[in-house]
C-alpha cells in the first residue's frame, strides 16, 4: 500500500513538473513573440519618423533624418539577404561573421546620428556631416557589396541549374524525336547502281543467241529466253563405225574385195 502510494506522488511530482516546464516555455515563446512584435512596431514607427523628417524638414535635421534612413534601410536589407541565402548555401557563414562586425559599427553610427538630431547646437552638428556623411557611405558600400555578392552567387548557381537542366531536356526531346532523324542509306541511297531491265534479282535470265536468219529472230529469241541456255551437242566418238550395223541401202555399190598379189 505505501508503494503505491509512493508511486502515485511520484507520478503527481512528475506531472506537475512537466506543466511547470511546458507552461515556462510556453511563456517565454510568447515573451519572446510580444519582443518581437513591440521591435518590429517601433522600428516601423521609427522608420516612418525618418521618412517624414528627411522629405519634411531642411538643415541639419533633415540630413541627419537622410543618413540614420539609408543607413537602416542597407543595413536591414543585407542582413535579410544573407539570412536567407545562409540558409541554402552554407559558404555564406563568413560572410554572416562580418555582417555582425559591420553591424557594431552601424549600430554606434546610429546611436550617434540619433543623439546628434537632439543636439541644440547645429552649427556644430553641420560642421560635423562631412565626416558622418562619409563613414554612412563607407558602412552602406559594405553592406551593399555583400548583399550584392550573396545574390549574385545565387542567381549564378540558378543559372547553372537552369543550363544544366536546359541541356538535359535538349537530349530528352532528341531522344523522343527519334524516328524523324532519316537512315544514312535511306536518305543518301545505297550507291549501288539501280538494276537493268532482265538483269535484276529473279529475273536472271540468259541474253538471247544472236540468230545468223533473221526472220527466224523473234522466235528463236523467245524460245531461247523462256527455255534457257542451249545444250551443248555431245561429242563423237572416236572409234569406227562397225560395218556390220551399218544400213545399207539399195543404191549403194557394194565395195570390191581387195586383191593379194
Amino acid at each position: 500500500m505505501e508503494a503505491a502510494i509512493t508511486i502515485l506522488a511520484l507520478f503527481l511530482v512528475a506531472f506537475v513538473a512537466l506543466g511547470v516546464y511546458a507552461t515556462v516555455k510556453a511563456v517565454g515563446a510568447a515573451k519572446r513573440g510580444v519582443d518581437r512584435t513591440i521591435t518590429q512596431a517601433r522600428r516601423t514607427v521609427e522608420d516612418t519618423t525618418l521618412r517624414a523628417k528627411s522629405f519634411g524638414q531642411t538643415g541639419v535635421a533633415g540630413e541627419l533624418a537622410q543618413l540614420r534612413l539609408a543607413l537602416r534601410t542597407s543595413m536591414r536589407a543585407t542582413q535579410d539577404a544573407l539570412h536567407a541565402g545562409v540558409a541554402e548555401d552554407a559558404s555564406l557563414a563568413e560572410s554572416v561573421a562580418l555582417f555582425r562586425r559591420l553591424s557594431e559599427h552601424g549600430l554606434e553610427l546610429d546611436d550617434e546620428l540619433k543623439r546628434l538630431e537632439r543636439e541644440p547646437d547645429r552649427a556644430t552638428v553641420a560642421g560635423l556631416l562631412p565626416k558622418l556623411r562619409e563613414r554612412t557611405q563607407r558602412i552602406t558600400h559594405s553592406a551593399e557589396s555583400l548583399r550584392w555578392a550573396a545574390r549574385d552567387r545565387a542567381r549564378q548557381f540558378a543559372d547553372d541549374d537552369l543550363d544544366a537542366l536546359n541541356a538535359q531536356i535538349d537530349i530528352e526531346a532528341g531522344a523522343l524525336r527519334h524516328w524523324t532523324v532519316e537512315e544514312p542509306s535511306q536518305a543518301s541511297g545505297t550507291g549501288a547502281p539501280a538494276p537493268t531491265p532482265g538483269h535484276g534479282p529473279g529475273t536472271d535470265w540468259p541474253e538471247p543467241a544472236a540468230s545468223a536468219d533473221p526472220s527466224a529472230g523473234n522466235s528463236s529469241t523467245a524460245d531461247q529466253a523462256w527455255s534457257g541456255p542451249a545444250r551443248e551437242e555431245s561429242p563423237q566418238a572416236i572409234t569406227a563405225p562397225d560395218p556390220r550395223l551399218r544400213t545399207t541401202y539399195p543404191w549403194q555399190k557394194s565395195g570390191r574385195p581387195e586383191t593379194t598379189n
